[in-house]
């Protein structure tokens, strides 16, 4: 009789405890809620990022070169990596022309030991690196029986693994400083699947998923870490990629990749976890997946924008 006494008080204690937690959790939830949704109607402050070491991919061209630029004029020093050294050289030039401070790196993205031996070289020349830019990638644009195993294992190497090995060669020293920023390209294509673009699609869905799994495996293994992961979806950007866009209204036209390099860099330094470019594609895409895929399809064929094959 003791014992099943004994067990009951256990049983009562256990279902004490767990009504506790649950209000716990619902004051907590509620909080974070309501105070997310006041946050979002506040204007955010930028972060200085002023002598911050700023480690971008794919700086000889397009978004990257002008984020190198204009990172460069808030004053922040400048690693720019690329493959090509002619164009990423113009990059650098054009920087320490303006005032600003700059280092040209060559380097192939998709091989690992040439990113750890990058890391390596940038360690010894200056330290640690706090923010760091996964920009370079590939966009093919052709029906998925049009593109050859050699080109979409590519996409899949710059677009996808190469942060998988900057991850992997940065990220340790920001976890033993638990400070540092990631930012990483993904695209209005990892929101929204198109037409000839089906590889593309692929790798930047991908990333979406690898940014959010990133960060909740750092933050299991630290509740307090410091380390901000910003995942940004471009829609079409006028940088030569999307060599066929087609767009049935004007409002929908290319953007300016000067324009998408601001926005990108607001996004990071206002510590912004997703932001699309323009910023309403992103709650579109949260938006529509309420809605039935018919319904949302018959939207998409309204609206009728996507990027047509790249071989006539």
């Amino acid at each position: 009789m003791a014992e099943t006494t004994g067990n009951s008080t256990q049983d009562i204690g256990a279902i004490i405890q767990n009504i506790i937690e649950i209000v716990v959790f619902f004051i907590k939830f509620w909080y974070a809620t309501i105070e997310g949704f006041i946050r979002g109607f506040m204007k955010k402050e930028e972060v200085d990022v002023s002598g911050k070491f700023v480690f971008i991919t794919g700086t000889g061209h397009g978004m990257g070169k002008q984020m190198a630029l204009q990172y460069a004029a808030l004053g922040a020093k400048v690693l720019c990596v690329d493959v090509n050294e002619k164009n990423n050289s113009e990059t650098v030039k054009e920087i320490k022309q303006n005032g600003g401070s700059a280092f040209g790196y060559t380097c192939d993205v998709t091989n690992r030991e040439a990113i750890f031996a990058l890391y390596e070289q940038i360690k010894n020349e200056h330290g640690f690196v706090e923010i760091i830019v996964n920009n370079a990638g590939i966009m093919p644009c052709r029906p998925l029986f049009e593109l050859t195993e050699k080109e979409i294992r590519l996409m899949y190497e710059i677009n996808v693994l190469a942060h998988f090995w900057i991850f992997q060669a940065f990220l340790p020293d920001m976890v033993a400083q638990n400070k540092g920023h990631i930012v990483a390209m993904s695209s209005c294509a990892g929101l929204f699947g198109l037409p000839n673009l089906v590889p593309y699609c692929g790798t930047k869905f991908a990333v979406r998923g690898l940014m959010q799994s990133m960060y909740e495996e750092l933050r299991k293994a630290n509740k307090d870490t410091q380390i901000k992961f910003t995942t940004i979806y471009p829609y079409m950007v006028d940088t030569g990629l999307c060599k066929n866009p087609r767009f049935r209204f004007s409002w929908m036209k290319l953007v300016d990749p000067k324009e998408a390099a601001a926005s990108i860099i607001e996004a990071q330094r206002t510590g912004l976890e997703e932001a699309s470019v323009p910023r309403h594609y992103l709650y579109s895409e949260k938006v529509g997946r309420i809605w039935p895929r018919k319904a949302m399809r018959i939207a998409n064929d309204f609206v009728d924008t996507y990027v047509e094959s790249d071989k006539k």
